[in-house]
């Protein structure tokens, strides 16, 4: 029974790691396409929404996202979806795309905010990194909150010991 007292937060921290690199991972990417100096006409393919949330008469979350196509300057046609973009662009509209060239383009037709995309991320890896903590803190502590509050397993004592000069004596 005590693992499950291990697992569970590892599970957590797993999944904070899991969060934590791809923010990051999206946050330099965006900076790349941006520092890159590289940009063409995109036009917006389409749009479409995403929900999430509403059973149990919970709050309902909806993510906007959009398709775009742009040729790079090497001449290869390029679509991308981006998550989050103006609602104020639909379909058949004509975007500015920043884009980094290689393998794997990395491209955004969202206007440079680095400002803002950084406090974004960095808002973000701070919440995550306190999850982190509190959850070291917990396997850390749990050893001695078992045995100072009598969690754990169970010995078949019922701590009801005396010493009596020296001598341990049990009732």
């Amino acid at each position: 029974m005590d693992a499950l007292f291990y697992v569970v937060p590892c599970l957590i921290l797993a999944g904070v790691l899991f969060f934590g690199f791809h923010a990051t991972r999206h946050w330099w990417q965006i900076r790349a396409a941006w520092n890159s100096g590289l940009t063409a006409e995109g036009h917006c393919l389409r749009t479409f929404t995403t929900t999430h949330g509403g059973g149990n008469d919970t709050s309902v979350h909806t993510t906007l996202h959009h398709v775009y196509e742009f040729t790079a300057r090497d001449g290869r046609v390029v679509r991308f979806e981006e998550e989050s973009g103006p609602a104020t662009t639909v379909m058949g509209d004509i975007v500015t795309v920043y884009y980094t060239e290689g393998p794997r383009v990395a491209a955004t037709a969202s206007r440079p905010g680095r400002i803002r995309l950084a406090a974004s991320t960095l808002g973000l890896l701070a919440i995550l990194s306190a999850i982190a903590v509190m959850c070291v803190t917990f396997m850390v502590t749990y050893p001695d909150m078992s045995s100072e509050f009598g969690f754990g397993e169970d010995t078949g004592e019922t701590g009801d010991t005396v010493v009596v000069d020296g001598v341990t004596m049990t009732p």
